[in-house]
């Protein structure tokens, strides 16, 4: 149960920004988040349960409905935030697809994980963590990068709010959590 509610905290933190604070439970709609990216196949050869080829994998499962709501509760406020102009929303739109594809592979890795970690060995357990590391990094390089395109054509003003929000985010997610 605590992987599922660790998972479910996970893909919240994915649906929205870089280094913000984690926030879980109803708050977690409102509360700044971080940011999401596609997966990138990991590194090294796929653990056993993996080894069957792509096309036999099911659809990852739909992103759960409390998960779907607070990232689109994300992308809104952010969106109203930066003052997206009608010129930046095919940059925008890019970015919070990146967010919503992130929090969708987010939830399918620790769906799938919470399926398998009650057979898990010690070694699997680390292997899987470190893949779904590996993802996470990989969905955030790719935020990142949709992000860059459209910092890249903001006003100095919103510019200056993205930077501010930003660092608000930072500087919270720098506080110790107890």
């Amino acid at each position: 149960m605590r992987v599922i509610g660790f998972g479910a905290a996970l893909a919240a933190l994915l649906a929205s920004w870089a280094s913000l604070a984690q926030s879980t439970g109803p708050a977690a709609a409102t509360a700044p988040i971080p940011p999401p990216a596609a997966v990138a196949p990991s590194a090294g050869p796929p653990p056993a349960s993996e080894a069957a080829p792509a096309m036999a994998q099911p659809a990852p499962p739909p992103r759960s409905p409390q998960t779907e709501a607070a990232v689109d509760r994300r992308i809104d406020a952010l969106r109203s935030q930066l003052a997206i102009t009608s010129a930046q929303t095919p940059l925008w739109t890019a970015f919070a697809q990146a967010m919503q594809e992130n929090a969708q592979s987010t939830d399918a890795l620790f769906a799938q994980r919470a399926g398998a970690v009650a057979s898990m060995s010690a070694v699997d357990n680390m292997h899987d963590y470190a893949r779904i590391a590996r993802a996470y990094a990989d969905n955030t390089e790719r935020l990142a990068a949709a992000f860059d395109s459209l910092y890249a054509s903001l006003s100095e003003t919103q510019k200056r709010a993205a930077d501010t929000i930003f660092r608000q985010h930072a500087a919270a997610a720098a506080k110790p959590h107890r």
